[in-house]
């Protein structure tokens, strides 16, 4: 990327809308603006209507011109930005334009790129705005909205600078002899070592575990074969997605489809009937039934109380019970029929916490509304306050580096060590650090900011 060039893009959707928006940065985006709208100047942070010219002095629309002056703008470099009529051919033929005066046109994230170069975002801030343009769930954007407005980089500058103090208490101790060390400098730096240990622990784990706000939840139905888990999934959609046969063995991949509950996109995946086969088509499917479950943080786990408990609804259960911190859902399903076993028949063959519900999906919208109550009440305990959540396996990796960089530190400040003591202090630091500025971020640019969109 030449940071000289002035670069430009159309920022809206092609086609889509009333409006469209050309922006450009960079040293020359004033002068361009200027020449192709014949004007002599912008004010800064005023809308002006006028219109833009081409070469041949040919009016090729009429639109409103915004003069963001460095570094007051998005990427600190003067920026310019052309509403323009909507549709196809407006933003196009000014683009064009811009470019023949001069503008080079800009990569995907390339104004982003910029931001973040010219220091006016840091990279969790980065993740935040990639994250919220692909989001599809409200609770993720406003957690990844509280990101971009720094949240996560002050938590950090915070853990840095209690760390930076750790450090200096070290530089201090090792300037003594070690029989001149005071008492209270040895159990303060204890203390805080322990302190943001603990604390570092806590906000990995609470990540971790709610790691479904951010990417969307997924949730596996499984069961045995013909227990009724594809019309499950049907009542839930309250359309016919999945096919449904008396036969055993009729699902034999998965089916996926996403639900919006209260602001949370669930992905729901139907799979296929676990069970002991013969089949290699069907052997193929129970394969990926079973590795959705371990990448899915809600299980709808069906039975068919009309049928005696047998040994493949054991093996379900067995499978069940190696599901920690998963949402657990039992579901009895055709209740229409008489029952053979009840709830509290399951209840003491499960180890994990769970919630119950007896439904039949002859009426289906009444199922519906029965397991998204449960589904709702499940998404609930995942309510964040004030917690600060990370929402990229970039940052949780970063932050579990540090924990083991402090683990390390305590053990050999037990015996006094204190130059690697100090080294693994400004190892966790930097690891800490990571999250906002990353010592080594040139593999990652292109990575991160090929996601975003063009003009973003």
């Amino acid at each position: 990327m030449n940071e000289n060039n002035t670069i430009v893009a159309i920022s809206t959707p092609i086609g889509i809308g009333a409006t469209a928006i050309v922006r450009m940065s960079g040293k020359k985006a004033l002068q361009i603006a200027l020449e192709i709208t014949k004007k002599t100047n912008f004010s800064p942070r005023y809308a002006t209507l006028c219109c833009v010219y081409n070469n041949k002095d040919e009016i090729l629309d009429e639109v409103i011109v915004i003069y963001f002056k460095n570094p007051a703008s998005y990427t600190r470099e003067d920026v310019c930005e052309i509403q323009c009529h909507g549709g196809i051919i407006a933003a196009k033929m000014i683009l064009q334009v811009c470019l023949e005066k001069g503008a080079t046109l800009a990569a995907p994230g390339e104004f982003s790129k910029r931001a973040f170069l010219n220091g006016r975002i840091d990279f969790s801030q980065i993740n935040a705005l990639s994250k919220i343009i692909q989001s599809t769930s409200e609770k993720a954007s406003k957690i990844l909205a509280k990101q971009l407005k720094g949240e996560l980089g002050k938590f950090v500058d915070n853990l840095r600078e209690d760390l930076l103090r750790v450090l200096a208490y070290s530089e201090v101790m090792i300037d003594y002899g070690e029989e001149d060390i005071p008492a209270d400098i040895i159990s303060n730096i204890d203390s805080q070592i322990q302190k943001i240990q603990n604390l570092l622990k806590s906000v990995y784990e609470f990540s971790k575990m709610r790691q479904g706000i951010i990417d969307g939840h997924h949730m596996s139905i499984i069961g045995k074969p013909n227990v009724g888990k594809s019309s499950v999934l049907n009542a839930i959609l309250l359309y016919d997605r999945a096919i449904t046969s008396p036969i055993a063995g009729t699902t034999r991949d998965t089916i996926e489809e996403n639900i919006n509950i209260e602001g949370n996109i669930i992905r729901i995946i139907d799979t296929a009937g676990i069970r002991k086969t013969q089949d290699e088509i069907e052997s193929l499917g129970i394969t990926k039934s079973i590795n959705s479950i371990f990448q899915s943080d809600i299980i709808l786990a069906v039975f068919d109380s009309s049928r005696i408990l047998d040994n493949e609804d054991m093996e379900i259960i067995r499978l069940l019970n190696t599901q920690e911190n998963k949402h657990c859902i039992i579901t009895l399903n055709k209740s229409d029929l008489p029952p053979m076993f009840e709830l509290k028949d399951i209840e003491e063959l499960i180890q994990i916490p769970y919630e119950g519900i007896k439904i039949s999906t002859k009426t289906p919208e009444k199922c519906a509304l029965a397991l998204k109550e449960i589904f709702a009440k499940i998404l609930a305990k995942d309510e964040i306050g004030d917690e600060i959540l990370l929402t990229s396996e970039f940052q949780l990796q970063a932050i579990k580096k540090a924990i083991c960089s402090l683990e390390n530190a305590s053990d050999v400040f037990k015996n006094l060590e204190l130059e690697l003591f100090s080294y693994n202090i400004t190892e966790a630091i930097t690891n800490i650090c990571n999250i906002t500025q990353p010592y080594e971020i040139s593999e990652m640019f292109d990575k991160m900011f090929g996601e975003f969109c063009l003009g973003k």
